[in-house]
């Protein structure tokens, strides 16, 4: 994208963490943003947090195509488009094979790969029309599986592959679509509270930063895949 000033981000999860930092960073250039909850409270407030004017709280489930399809045409309702869909929001739940629950597993999936299917169906209209970008926050578990990650490694390499099908699908539309891959992120992920001891980890302005650079590269080049990790081992 030529010039983000004025442009139009809708970021799936972004009254915290990840999709907080992203939604910072482009209201620093001059964007417009919406964010989601499940709690139209902590939407709410996280907007005024970021913009009087610029951000919009919004409550949405991810899990509920209606509630998703609602929400973007609330966000085009307020400001007359949209350019850029970050699916982000996202949860964990860890355990070996033989504790997972049934509705743990049920629950990682709807949310973490068929909440994403729902984010970009409910946006690909406005997209097209804008020629504009779709990202989606995956995981380096997209890639690589674990002991006790069963739920989540399926649902982070389900994301990974659709990402990519779908990037294939909407490049013949003007539709750019990447997904970025984190490792250790400082944020509230899994009833975390970052901390001091969370310095060594990638900060949640560093991913707003990396959507950044995506949005500002020149059209013609299209980086599919991200993955990034922190710098430094894990801090004990």
């Amino acid at each position: 994208m030529s010039s983000l000033k004025g442009k139009v981000a809708f970021i799936t999860g972004g009254s915290k963490g990840i999709g907080y930092g992203v939604a910072q960073s482009l209201l620093d250039l001059g964007m417009k943003v919406a964010i989601t909850s499940r709690s139209k409270e902590a939407a709410e407030n996280a907007a005024k947090e970021l913009s009087a004017t610029d951000a919009l709280g919004l409550e949405a489930d991810v899990r509920n195509y209606e509630s998703q399809e609602k929400a973007v045409k609330a966000a085009i309702d307020k400001f007359g488009q949209l350019d850029v869909m970050v699916a982000n929001a996202g949860i964990g739940h860890f355990g070996s094979i033989d504790e997972l629950s049934p509705e743990k597993w049920q629950e990682t999936i709807d949310t973490n790969l068929t909440g994403v299917f729902y984010s970009v169906k409910s946006s690909l209209d406005a997209l097209e029309k804008s020629k504009g970008y779709l990202i989606t926050i995956s995981s380096l578990a997209g890639t690589n599986f674990f002991a006790g990650g069963a739920a989540y490694n399926a649902s982070k390499f389900g994301l990974t592959g659709f990402t990519q099908a779908v990037m294939l699908d909407l490049r013949q539309k003007g539709i750019n679509v990447s997904t970025i891959m984190p490792g250790s992120v400082a944020t509230h992920f899994n009833d975390h509270t970052p901390n001091e001891k969370d310095a060594w980890k990638i900060q949640p302005e560093d991913i707003g930063e990396l959507v950044v650079d995506l949005l500002k590269m020149n059209k013609r080049t299209l980086p599919s895949k991200i993955e990034v990790r922190p710098s430094q081992p894990p801090q004990k």
